[in-house]
């Protein structure tokens, strides 16, 4: 069976992580921009990176090169609002430049709203602990879909708010670096609040989008997740899997934390306690697909102690950010997800961290890149082959880029930057990565 001839595969990027011009043309500050100094990696940031603001126009035609049929990109809320209620119109342009240049490359625009990078002006009225952020979200969202929805029909509200709301407000290692201790009152008191505000702007968001879009809307969400895989393919050994990954405690990092409210209209009954009336028919704006980021299996993470559980190995493969390598996730996860929520997934992020560099002949060699994206695409074609519905692929990530508190040091690219001189260079799993989608996965 295989995957569908009308399969997306692309690659994805965020907006901090890869655009620079931090300051230029009306961007307002985000708190990136205004509250990392002194917590990244060698004192790195985000203000020029990959300089893609500048250099769109050459990345959208080296994607057109490896034969992209779709591009995951995300949207700077403070670059199109750099202040309370007001819209930035250089902002905006430069998104629609950008999307022109993808819709006349042939290559697919996926718009992401929101990927991490909050205005300073939110922050300051109170971030995602105000109550009247879901507002300012729609507003921001009315804006973007008033300039690109005329060539932009698939949607994401967001990605990862189990990552951005957990690290920046649990554990402190993401603006604004705000800590609390793990498995307290306190940490599920903020879970509950910047949930129920998450999901409010989700369910804004998306109303927006289906009232005022140009071209029909697919809407979707993208996150990440925890994902047990089973130990063996018996029933009961699948069985505990999907009871695992699909707990019921208060934990943010659980896809039906997030899924069951915009799904089904159901939550956690202490979220429930805390939502007012009405708001969850506000929530309940069920998106048309799941964007699912997945790099791992928790099967095999270390504990809490640092000790790696009795399922690991002694040299069990791991990628530069020291993740366990488990090519079977991607089968289980779109399985998993199908079977509970019963709609097409879209892997939206997918991809390795490792020590890539120039080599003597001018090329940057990544057989561990193109081992590991073959082994994961194997478990995605295997569900595709059974019949789940999947919609494409997205490698995380097009350009080596800013990571986040790691800096310049980890490379996800297919890529390579040199940020010194911003020289983009095809690393070889680009090329085989073309390969791959000429001949629609056939080859993996």
């Amino acid at each position: 069976m295989g995957f569908s001839s009308d399969f997306l595969w692309g690659a994805a990027s965020a907006a901090y992580q890869i655009e620079g011009a931090y300051n230029e043309d009306g961007k307002g500050l985000s708190i990136w921009d205004a509250l990392s100094d002194g917590h990244v990696l060698h004192g790195d940031n985000g203000n020029v990176s990959c300089d893609h603001y500048h250099h769109f126009r050459e990345d959208v035609a080296l994607m057109k090169k490896i034969g992209l049929k779709a591009y995951r990109f995300s949207v700077s809320w403070p670059r199109i609002m750099p202040e309370e209620g007001r819209v930035n119109e250089k902002g905006l342009q430069f998104y629609r430049d950008l999307v022109q240049e993808l819709r006349d490359a042939d290559i697919e625009p996926l718009c992401t709203l929101y990927h991490w990078d909050l205005p300073m002006w939110m922050h300051e009225k109170g971030g995602w602990y105000s109550d009247s952020i879901s507002d300012h979200f729609a507003e921001y969202t009315a804006a973007v879909v008033g300039a690109l929805s005329d060539k932009v029909s698939r949607w994401m509200t967001f990605n990862e708010g189990t990552s951005f709301l957990g690290e920046g407000y649990l554990h402190g290692t993401h603006p604004p670096y705000e800590k609390v201790p793990a498995g307290t009152e306190e940490e599920y008191s903020r879970v509950l609040r910047l949930s129920r505000n998450l999901l409010l702007c989700h369910g804004k968001a998306a109303a927006v989008i289906r009232e005022r879009a140009a071209t029909p809307p697919q809407i979707g969400i993208a996150t990440d997740s925890t994902l047990y895989m089973p130990d063996s393919e018996s029933d009961e050994d699948i069985s505990a899997a999907r009871a695992k990954t699909f707990a019921g405690d208060i934990n943010h990092y659980l896809l039906n934390w997030w899924l069951d409210p915009i799904m089904n209209g159901k939550a956690h009954p202490r979220l429930e306690a805390i939502l007012e009336e009405g708001e969850m028919d506000i929530i309940h704006q069920p998106v048309d697909f799941l964007g699912w980021n997945c790099y791992l299996a928790n099967n095999y993470n270390d504990g809490p102690d640092g000790r790696a559980p009795a399922s690991a190995w002694n040299g069990l493969p791991r990628t530069n950010m020291g993740w366990p390598v488990t090519p079977d996730a991607l089968y289980w996860g779109v399985r998993f997800i199908h079977e509970r929520y019963r709609i097409p997934v879209m892997i939206t992020e997918n991809g390795i961290a490792i020590v890539d560099f120039v080599m003597d002949d001018g090329c940057v060699h990544d057989p561990q890149r193109i081992q590991f994206l073959k082994w994961y695409l194997r478990g995605l074609r295997r569900a595709a082959d059974e019949g789940y519905p999947v919609l494409g692929y997205m490698v995380w990530s097009i350009l080596d880029n800013f990571e986040w508190s790691f800096g310049y040091e980890k490379r996800f690219g297919l890529i390579y930057v040199d940020y010194r001189t911003q020289e983009r260079i095809l690393k070889d799993s680009a090329l085989w990565y073309s390969e791959v989608i000429r001949q629609n996965g056939s080859n993996i």
